[in-house]
């Protein structure tokens, strides 16, 4: 199945080895396979010569087992155009067959390891596990059988679809027309293949801020987001191996809506919420449908727990996660008399309701509390909910943790979770639009989620699930096993979805390509975008416009090479997404350009206006071709405004930058100021010149981090603080030249991380050679809220910017150090200046090659 990467998947071999195998079909995410296209010995024979071994399951197993084994049946085919068999009754005979169970529901698998056939160690009695493994004589007239066993109904679920991707059916086959390549013929190697239990219990998406995409399209395609829609949803998550939903809210009711939702989701083996606002299995519309009153605990308190009771009844015995609590009606915060005592006595009496609803104890139904927004400050003043309830804590919407749990602090029975966020409506701005979501920064703050312990709940806002299949993926992929996938193997993660999705040949430029226009779109989004963002006179704006260009002038020439088939999954995942963002950029550019020629009064300007228009009509031309593509399928998937934007909240419409069609008044002639020029230093944080580590903590790249090049950070991120950095505490040297003495300024830029320890703000410390390193605290007047400039700033710009203040006796060579103080620090870049820096947005561009340590250094790990 899709997974993760390196080293993870378990394979124990009989005879010979895999390395020696032919080619596969098909490559797992984590390199391997145990599918090959050539028999060897002791291989099964899947299908070959036209002939398929027919699948055996017995009908006493999970509706959604069987469900799964017939999805098994149309893969085989769509590889091969061989339908094989399958049976839940008589059992067939032959050579060899493929027999699927659940151990405890299946008398098939049973009987098998009772019969001492089938080695049940490690699967039986845990968490999702699967085993598949080779079984000889399993049943009487079969020689040899594939046996795809599960501890439970998921873990079947997941061995099935792991068999799946190995013959070459990509998990997006339907959401992202993924094509299969056809095979002549499947063989499974010998041996036992297994990916053990998941690090992460629940392993999830949210649906949401769904208008104008999602709503639209589903509506026009299944007449709503209704169970026609989500059953692709319910299959995707599986091949994903996520178990976790919370069902899209904006004037949706996924339990009152359809009906069949809820029956299905729980057939296909889907976990369901609500989210972190709607408590009780009831969604918002819901109650603004069937409630009365206020949304008010302290003055309409029955109507509510008649309200919440139903939705427990409607519940019944689905596999769900409840939410717990409650906030303003809307997602808004809860009125200013709410206090911690009236919070605390709502959850109570909601796990009242469970009991009597249940007829169980409430701790046998899993129930979450989300610490969004003000919900958190809750938490910091006393209010505390039952130890088996999972505390979801949750970033600040642009994927930042706010707070993660303390390692001193006892284990939760119930544990704890994250809410992340690819997508958001509110402030500074909305944006939903494409991926701004580079795989480096989800792996970096979900590492310390993972480190510090959050592993209960893995769960982030896709908004329309259209735009994010990479980061869907790795977020899932990554939740499965987080010591899988290392800071140096994310992008050859990336390189293998790109085979996965497109096979091997051009898969290292697509991976390329994928990484890079996340890595710019997240630099700003697109939605913040405007004609000042970037400097007009620095030419900063015109190399970023140059260098997106040429990545879609790479993307278009991949797509030529690629095969029909293909074209249409690339444009969704790889092209589309890269043009528009090109063409966004050269449009505000051009704006930019056309702005500062009519205020110089000259000729160009309205020729600028006039590429400007064309560039935003070129932009509508860009969505019809996605709405066009596959015969209309995808049609409204990219209807959401991105241009325009006032303040924070969407325009109705697309609106064209003002432009001006007439030069100003040719200015009086005036001699050019005389020219001065700041001699700075500018360095990327990864081009250290020596890393020096102390004990247990050494600093660790993170290749592809942050708006530029790489970052570096001080691993573990645990450990605890540095209480007096200099000496030979952890610090990085950097080797710079400066041209005069004097007073200079260190600019620090950071990633965005916010202070998850809640203490008094994560710190580094800088000095210039033997001076005393001088502390600097990331958070100063920093607070992750709707209304605070410094949290809006560095969200906004993907950057925290801090200066410190520093004296060098002499020109020439000297050692800057960065110090290791709190966890969790990411430097992306060093300037040393005497003076004012040109103003720029990216910082001035590095000027000081890097000398970067050996790559044996311990705490070295590379660059993409």
């Amino acid at each position: 199945m899709m997974f993760p990467a390196i080293n993870k998947f378990l394979t124990v071999m009989c005879g010979v080895g895999l390395a020696l195998a032919a080619a596969p079909p098909a490559l797992a995410l984590d390199g391997t396979s145990y599918v090959t296209a050539v028999k060897q010995k002791g291989s099964f024979t899947l299908e070959a010569a036209g002939k398929a071994a027919p699948i055996f399951a017995s009908g006493q197993d999970w509706p959604g087992v069987l469900r799964a084994a017939r999805d098994l049946q149309a893969d085989i085919n769509r590889v091969t155009q061989v339908t094989p068999a399958f049976s839940t009754g008589k059992a067939p005979a032959g050579p060899q067959v493929v027999i699927i169970g659940t151990i405890g529901k299946s008398p098939l698998i049973d009987a098998l390891v009772k019969q001492k056939k089938l080695d049940v160690a490690g699967v039986a009695g845990k968490w999702e596990v699967f085993v598949e493994q080779l079984v000889d004589n399993p049943m009487p007239g079969v020689a040899q059988a594939l046996v795809i066993a599960g501890s439970d109904k998921r873990g079947t679920i997941y061995g099935i679809y792991d068999l799946s991707q190995q013959i070459g059916v990509s998990p997006w086959y339907w959401w992202a027309d993924v094509p299969t390549k056809t095979q002549k013929a499947l063989y499974v190697s010998a041996g036992r293949h297994t990916q053990g239990e998941p690090k992460v219990k629940y392993r999830g998406i949210f649906l949401n801020d769904e208008a104008p995409a999602l709503s639209g399209w589903s509506k026009e395609k299944f007449g709503g987001i209704n169970s026609k829609m989500y059953v692709h949803v319910f299959e995707l998550l599986l091949r994903l191996k996520g178990n976790y939903l919370w069902p899209a809210m904006w004037g949706n009711a996924f339990n009152d809506d359809d009906k069949l939702s809820p029956v299905l989701a729980d057939e296909y083996g889907i976990v369901m919420g609500t989210s972190h606002h709607e408590p009780m299995q009831r969604a918002q519309q819901e109650w603004k449908r069937y409630g009365h009153g206020p949304w008010n605990y302290q003055t309409n308190d029955t109507t509510l727990r008649r309200f919440w009771r139903q939705g427990i009844r409607n519940m019944g015995t689905h596999e769900s996660i409840v939410t717990l609590a409650m906030r303003g009606d809307g997602d808004e915060p809860m009125s200013e008399g709410s206090n911690i005592a009236l919070l605390e006595k709502i959850v109570a009496d909601q796990r009242k309701i469970l009991v009597e609803e249940t007829r169980k104890p409430a701790d046998q139904t899993p129930q979450l509390w989300a610490l969004y927004k003000e919900v958190q400050d809750y938490y910091d003043k006393g209010m505390r909910v039952p130890d088996d309830v999972t505390l979801l804590l949750c970033d600040d919407n642009w994927g930042n943790l706010r707070k993660l749990p303390k390692l001193a602090d006892n284990p939760r029975k119930g544990g704890y979770g994250i809410y992340y966020h690819f997508d958001y409506v509110g402030g500074p701005r909305n944006y939903k639009w494409l991926n701004t979501n580079p795989l480096p920064r989800i792996w970096e703050q979900m590492h310390l989620a993972h480190e510090y312990g959050a592993n209960q709940i893995w769960i982030v806002n896709v908004g329309d699930l259209k735009p994010m299949e990479l980061p869907i993926s790795f977020f899932l992929d990554y939740a499965w096993n987080p010591d899988a996938i290392a800071a140096n193997q994310v992008a050859a993660y990336t390189q293998k979805w790109a085979a996965q999705q497109f096979g091997p040949e051009h898969a290292a430029d697509i991976a390329d390509i994928l990484a890079r226009y996340a890595k710019y779109n997240a630099r700003r989004k697109p939605e913040l975008l405007d004609a000042n963002t970037y400097s007009l006179a620095t030419g900063e704006w015109a190399t970023v416009v140059a260098d997106y260009n040429a990545l879609a002038t790479r993307a278009e020439a991949i797509n030529q090479k690629l095969p029909a088939a293909a074209r249409d999954a690339y444009f969704e995942l790889v092209l589309h997404p890269v043009l528009a963002c090109a063409n966004l950029n050269e449009l505000y550019y051009t704006v930019a350009r056309n702005r500062e020629a009519a205020k110089t009064g000259q000729a160009t300007t309205a020729a600028l206006a006039e590429k400007a228009k064309a560039l935003y009509a070129k932009d509508a031309e860009i969505k019809s071709r996605y709405h066009a593509l596959a015969g209309g399928k995808w049609n409204h998937m990219m209807d959401q405004t991105h241009i325009g934007y006032t303040y924070w909240q969407q325009p109705d419409a697309d609106k064209m930058p003002e432009v001006m069609t007439q030069p100003a008044a040719a200015p009086a002639a005036t001699p050019p100021p005389a020219a001065t020029e700041t001699a700075y230093v500018s360095l990327e944080a990864e081009h250290y010149t020596k890393a020096v580590n102390a004990g247990a903590i050494t600093w660790q790249r993170l290749p592809d981090l942050g708006r530029t090049a790489g970052a570096v950070t001080a691993f573990p991120v645990t450990a605890a603080p540095t209480t007096a950095p200099g000496g030979s505490s952890p610090h990085l040297e950097y080797r710079i030249t400066l041209a005069q003495a004097g007073p200079v300024t260190v600019s620090a830029y950071l990633a965005p991380t916010l202070d998850f320890t809640n203490t008094t703000g994560l710190r580094y410390a800088v000095s210039i050679d033997e001076e005393a390193p001088q502390l600097v605290n990331l958070h100063t007047d920093l607070a992750p809220e709707n209304g605070n400039r410094p949290w809006q700033q560095a969200v906004a710009e993907s950057i925290i910017l801090k200066t410190s203040q520093h004296n060098v006796a002499a020109a020439g060579a000297h050692i800057l150090k960065f110090w290791r103080v709190d966890p969790g620090v990411v430097l992306e870049k060093l300037v040393v200046s005497p003076g004012p820096l040109p103003a720029t947005y990216l910082g001035p561009p590095a000027n000081t090659p890097g000398s970067a340590e050996p790559k044996s250094t311990k705490g070295s790990l590379g660059q993409r």
